[in-house]
This record gives C-alpha cells, sequence and structure tokens, in this order.
C-alpha cells in the first residue's frame, strides 16, 4: 500500500493568503475529473441558451437532487443561465460525451447576447416533458430538473440545488436492471487548465464487507509465515 508522505514534506497552501484565481487554480487541479453539467434554460421570453459548467455533481437520489455552481459575470451580473433559472425555476442539465466535445465547447464562448450559441454549435433542441426547459437531442443523458433552492455565495456564485423530475437517456445506454454503460456513455470529465478526460476506462473495486476483510488479513498473515 502507498501512504502519503509525512507533513513535514508536503507543500502547504494557507487560503485565506491566497488570492481567489490561485484558490481556483489549486481546487480544479486537485479536484479531477469533474464532471460537466450542459445546462440548457429557457429566458422569460422563451429564448433557449445552453452553456457548460464543470462545478456540477449529484448530490442526492431521495430526493433526486443535484448542484451546480453558475459565475456571476465581472461586473456581478448574472449569466443567462442563474437568470433564466431564477426567473423560470426550471433547467436541464445535459451530460456531455465526447461526440459533443466540439459542440459544447462552442457553447461556451462568450458570444454577444444576441448571438444563438445553439445555432453556432449545431446543436437539435427537443422539447421537455417534465419541464418547459428543452433538452439537448446529442447529448447522451438529459435530466429534466426544478430548481430546489438556490444558495448565492458571496460576490462570486450561485450554487444552484435541482430536483431532477425526468431522465432522458440514449437508446441501449441503461439496460433492464437500470445500470448506466460507462464505456458507451463516453462521458467528459474536467480537469485542471484546459484538459478534459474521457469516462471510458474505468475498473471496479468492490468494497469488502467486514468479514471479508478480516478473512484477507488472515490470509495474509499465513502467507507471510
Amino acid at each position: 500500500m502507498t501512504h502519503a508522505p509525512p507533513p513535514e514534506t508536503s507543500s502547504r497552501f494557507d487560503f485565506s493568503e491566497l488570492e481567489a484565481r490561485d484558490r481556483y487554480k489549486l481546487l480544479i487541479g486537485s479536484v479531477v475529473p469533474r464532471p460537466i453539467a450542459w445546462v440548457t434554460t429557457l429566458s422569460t421570453s422563451g429564448v433557449p441558451n445552453a452553456a457548460p459548467y464543470s462545478f456540477f455533481n449529484c448530490l442526492s437520489a431521495d430526493p433526486a437532487i443535484v448542484a451546480i455552481g453558475v459565475e456571476y459575470r465581472s461586473d456581478k451580473t448574472f449569466k443567462d443561465t442563474a437568470q433564466n433559472i431564477r426567473d423560470t425555476e426550471q433547467f436541464t442539465v445535459n451530460i456531455c460525451d465526447h461526440s459533443t466535445l466540439e459542440q459544447m465547447n462552442i457553447t461556451a464562448i462568450a458570444f454577444p447576447p444576441e448571438t444563438d450559441e445553439l445555432t453556432e454549435a449545431d446543436l437539435t433542441l427537443v422539447p421537455g416533458e417534465f419541464t418547459d426547459v428543452p433538452r439537448i437531442a446529442e447529448a447522451p443523458v438529459s435530466f429534466e430538473c426544478r430548481r430546489y433552492i438556490t444558495l448565492n455565495i458571496g460576490l462570486s456564485r450561485d450554487i444552484v440545488l435541482g430536483q431532477v423530475l425526468g431522465m432522458w437517456a440514449r437508446p441501449g445506454l441503461v439496460n433492464e436492471r437500470l445500470h448506466v454503460d460507462a464505456t458507451q456513455l463516453d462521458a467528459l470529465g474536467r480537469m485542471g487548465g484546459h484538459a478534459y478526460c474521457r469516462s471510458n476506462a474505468t475498473f471496479d473495486l468492490p468494497t469488502p464487507s467486514p468479514e471479508q476483510w478480516a478473512q484477507m488479513q488472515t490470509k495474509i498473515r499465513e502467507d507471510a509465515q
């Protein structure tokens, strides 16, 4: 078993002494891979919007809750995603796979407000069934969500918790036991900087029961004799 180095040889970083940008670099380089929420929303006038966020994860299954962190613009105003969620109480999280990498990246461009990034990315929208928000047809998985609660984190960002009302999956992706095929999903993960990774290289590591662990230790001692 490989052990961490003793404390005296570890690099120390006091976050109270670091600028926000430096804290950001350390966090996004260490908390990896981060799943990507490709969020679609609708404005009050019915204009769709799509944007990717890597401060994202699922937090609960009962109720089914996902969380996304949406940073404010540099002038501290809300981005379209945050504003639309506040106005409509709805959003859809689309999972981005390797086949949609380039299209996802296009929707991350800071286009002017009059630009339709969905058209620029050549994406197909499918009307929502559980909400009014459309999902991205090219995405392998989509979760239609209703806003559960929004946490305001200082002047930096909103953390939005959404309750999943329904899920859509590409045909053949989910089996009869409701297991998702990770290799076929081929979801993207966000690393530090501009780096990404893919989820199609996986391995299994079951957690042993206390009884199995005891048996393993007994065998190790016996083999060492």
